[in-house]
């Protein structure tokens, strides 16, 4: 058989009749041989892959038998066979029956799927079509159908190497079909058939059965794109009951926008793959499709992501998180990957190594960053740089972290701690211990300093903790109650402090007290208390609340201060008895003046009105001495109703019920209305009375009855101890600071002893040779100057006699007349 299929390669130079019988066996030749060097020979759609296999060496027989043929046709004109001619003729004749017989039987088997088809054995032959009116799609498919199996054609018949094309098209009536074609060695066919079961799915039942239990929607579309298949998954996700209402509502996975995306992506790549948002079932979801195009149509798949992308968005907010917080930490973070190059640093660490930020963004490795600080000196001085550098590069492989102290050479101090991270690289803690060493070291200063200043003390201390527990104490403590250190070192609890200190204070509660202070958590207020003890010790003592929750408490021995202070208080109670005693006997004199003062007045008054009677006249003609008489008795009731006058204002002023009525007083009237008043003394007594004032002493504001009442006091004390000839002056000075009314006698003066007590009530000097006062005349004095706001004084005067002052303020009502009104 193998030699005969090679005949047909011999040069045929035969008649034209042998070239009809020759075009048999070349183009079923070409369609073989595509197939049975196309790797798709095997699987033709629709064939079955064995019925291929056993009728391919027939079907090579066949083509070797047309080929047979020929060669009988050359043969059968040479002169030196004419004898077999007719028995070869007839030999032709059937193997050419046999032929045509296996190739309509290669076309019946083409056509059985595939009932359009169109073959060609050579470039340079025309396409044959089988069950076409002409060797094209035209008829069958629309225009841009037809266009596209054209191209597929032409790009077939010009393929020089074994190619392989398989397309679905969209036939002119909607139906899906598909273009599958085969070129080799230039000859080749390309097939169109129907897709058989579009609507049917998944052929078998279990992976029907599979695909409807999965959570991940699966589908599949015809080639026109209407839905063929769908898992449950697919239909409760597209919100559809069942596939029917699926594909008449419309209702789909993706919405147009995306599904458009996937039409686009399987046109050109077969396959579509991207990320959709989808809402399902209520809720926005994001699922990741993929979709590829097949003779099928197209098919695809869903999955799920939603948790995926909030697990990783919560992740990535949480590494920005963490990141945000240790940019806030003191402490410097450098995180190194596995490839020991940087991968975070926080704030911290540019400040503590005043790294540059543009450095540190190019990722260095450690070596490099290492490198950097040792030219800058902020690592600690090594003799071996590499053996150092290599040890910190074990970290890298270690397990646990590795802790270690960097002194550098400015005295700063780094306590640095190596971590090995899970996924690979360290991690790198930087501490700065420097202000917290010294802050230390200070501390443990000044704890001694207090100590060695708590022992000095001579007050006891003892400070308990927010336990209750002994923490500190001193040895004027320890002395005043008599207690062991080995004891107090332990740092017992407040109660058995308070236990071994009671044999001393007894059963006194003020170890009660102080435990409420030490051991209060809310309300903790300072307490200061008193323990008398039973060997006659008195103690003082504190509790004061400490911020950090602890207690201080003090003693302090004031046993001699108390004997003093008792001492002290027993006499200033004495003091209090007198004072309270001599206040009470000041009240009663007052009340006892008021009320005699006030019933003395109304008798006087009716024996000056029977003596103003019988002068007149009214009762008969008076002798001489009963006039005498009379007039004495007039003096002596004036003398006493001036004296009563006096002792009611000063009930009234210890009442505190005395009003002045101020008003504007002109001084120079004031002046003469006193003088005019003690005049008749004044000539009883014989004494000159000077008056003297400024011209421009001008008017002042005070009450005028009280300031004539003042001076007539003055000037009567004045004339009274002034000898017989002598001179009696009444002067008025303006100053800065007020007005000044003085009142100067000739008289003996004032002794010392007597000017202390010159002002008191009842408190009167020698009137000389006349009369001695009762001594109410100064006191009312002063009395009424100093509610006036003034003061008024007595000393004595330049060479003899005695000078009163008496100081009105400016009230900011005085005013200073004209010269002219002055001299007026």
């Amino acid at each position: 058989m193998a030699g005969r299929m090679r005949q047909p390669r011999c040069r045929n130079t035969g008649p034209d009749t042998g070239r009809n019988n020759r075009a048999a066996p070349s183009f079923a030749g070409g369609v073989l041989a595509a197939l049975a060097a196309t790797p798709a020979a095997a699987a033709i759609p629709g064939v079955p892959g064995e019925l291929v296999s056993q009728w391919l060496p027939w079907l090579a027989a066949g083509a070797g038998a047309l080929a047979g043929l020929g060669a009988l046709g050359v043969r059968r004109k040479s002169r030196q066979v004419q004898a077999r001619a007719e028995a070869q003729a007839r030999a032709d004749a059937a193997a050419a029956a046999r032929a045509r017989a296996q190739l309509r039987t290669l076309k019946a088997l083409l056509s059985g799927d595939a009932p359009h088809a169109v073959v060609w054995s050579a470039r340079d032959e025309a396409p044959e079509g089988l069950g076409l009116p002409e060797p094209s799609f035209a008829s069958l498919l629309g225009p841009e159908g037809a266009a596209e199996a054209d191209a597929v054609l032409a790009a077939l018949r010009a393929a020089a190497d074994p190619t392989h094309v398989a397309r679905t098209l969209a036939a002119a009536d909607g139906r899906g079909l598909m273009l599958e074609g085969h070129a080799l060695g230039g000859a080749g066919m390309l097939l169109l058939r129907g897709l058989a079961h579009a609507d049917a799915g998944p052929s078998d039942p279990a992976l029907e059965m599979l695909l409807d239990v999965v959570p991940t929607p699966v589908w599949q579309r015809r080639p026109d794109g209407t839905l063929a298949y769908g898992n449950a998954a697919f239909l409760r996700t597209a919100g559809a009951a069942t596939l029917d209402e699926a594909r008449n509502a419309g209702l789909d996975l993706l919405d147009a926008k995306a599904r458009a995306a996937a039409v686009e992506a399987t046109r050109d790549t077969s396959v579509f793959r991207g990320r959709v948002k989808v809402v399902a079932e209520g809720r926005r979801c994001q699922f990741d499709v993929v979709e590829m195009s097949g003779p099928f149509g197209t098919a695809g798949c869903a999955i799920d992501v939603t948790e995926a992308e909030a697990a990783r968005a919560e992740t990535a907010r949480t590494i920005a998180a963490h990141r945000r917080t240790l940019d806030q930490l003191t402490t410097a973070v450098a995180i190194f990957g596995p490839d020991a190059r940087l991968v975070f640093h926080n704030a911290a660490y540019e400040r503590l190594f005043d790294l540059p930020p543009a450095f540190l963004d190019q990722r260095p490795s450690d070596g490099e960053i290492l490198e950097d600080l040792r030219v800058r000196r902020k690592v600690p001085e090594q003799a071996n740089f590499r053996a150092w550098r290599a040890e910190l590069k074990d970290a890298y492989r270690a397990i646990e972290p590795i802790n270690d102290f960097w002194h550098l050479p400015g005295g700063q101090m780094l306590r640095v701690v190596i971590t090995p991270n899970a996924e690979g690289g360290v991690t790198y803690l930087f501490d700065d211990l420097s202000e917290h060493m010294a802050l230390e070291s200070r501390y443990n200063s000044l704890i001694r300093i207090q100590g060695e200043t708590l022992d000095g003390l001579a007050e006891a201390v003892a400070v308990f903790g927010s336990d209750g527990r002994l923490d500190l104490y001193n040895v004027a403590f320890m002395t005043l109650w008599s207690l062991d250190a080995q004891v107090l070192g332990d740092k017992p609890h407040i109660d058995a402090v308070a236990a071994l200190c009671r044999p001393l204070h007894g059963e006194s509660q003020a170890f009660s007290r102080i435990r409420g202070v030490v051991t209060a958590i809310e309300r903790r207020e300072p307490l200061s208390f008193r323990i008398e003890r039973p060997d006659a010790r008195v103690l003082d003592g504190s509790a004061q609340p400490l911020p950090d929750g602890g207690t201080m408490v003090t003693f302090r021995d004031v046993t001699d201060s108390a004997q003093i202070e008792r001492a002290r208080a027993e006499r200033e109670r004495a003091l209090v008895e007198r004072n309270e005693a001599l206040e009470a006997a000041d009240k009663l004199k007052n009340a006892f003046v008021g009320h005699v003062s006030y019933h003395l007045r109304t008798p006087l008054n009716t024996l000056v009105g029977y003596a103003d009677m019988l002068r007149e006249g009214i009762a008969g003609p008076l002798s001489t001495r009963q006039r005498d008489y009379l007039d004495h008795m007039r003096q002596s009731s004036d003398a006493l109703r001036a004296l009563i006058d006096d002792l009611i204002d000063l009930a009234a002023i210890d009442a505190g019920a005395m009003e002045l009525d101020f008003a504007e007083v002109d001084v120079a009237e004031a002046l003469a209305g006193a003088a005019d008043a003690v005049s008749g003394l004044a000539a009883e007594a014989k004494v000159r009375l000077v008056v003297t004032a400024p011209a421009d002493a001008g008017r002042f504001t005070a009450d005028a009855r009280r300031v004539r009442q003042i001076l007539f006091n003055l000037l009567s004390n004045a004339i009274a101890v002034s000898p017989e000839g002598a001179a009696v002056t009444l002067a008025a000075e303006r100053r800065p600071d007020g007005l000044v009314l003085s009142v100067r006698d000739e008289g003996p003066g004032v002794p010392s002893e007597v000017a202390k007590t010159l002002f008191d009530r009842f408190e009167s000097r020698s009137a000389g040779p006349r009369h001695r006062g009762v001594g109410l005349g100064l006191a009312i004095v002063r009395s009424f100057v100093e509610l006036h706001g003034g003061a008024v004084s007595v000393k004595a005067a330049g060479g003899r006699g005695t000078l009163a002052t008496c100081l009105f303020p400016d009230r900011g009502a005085l005013r200073t007349d004209t010269a002219g009104e002055a001299a007026e």
